[in-house]
């Protein structure tokens, strides 16, 4: 979705950020962006690795299963 924006597209939305918000809240702005994003990809990930993880002990337990 984000990878269709181009580089016209990010100077148009920065250009109404600095229209709207001003100069003086922009950097912090990002940095809040900045940490959503960070905590948003760290639950993904650690919810990737509890799927992973499930998915592994449900395999063994089928394998032990069919081997009995």
């Amino acid at each position: 979705m984000l990878s269709n924006i181009g580089a016209p597209g990010v100077i148009l939305i920065l250009v109404v950020a600095l229209i709207v918000f001003g100069p003086e809240k922009l950097p912090e702005i990002g940095r809040a962006a900045g940490k959503s994003i960070k905590e948003f990809k760290r639950a993904s990930q650690g919810l990737t690795g509890s799927i992973k993880e499930e998915i592994t002990t449900l395999g063994a337990e089928h394998k032990e299963e069919k081997n009995n």
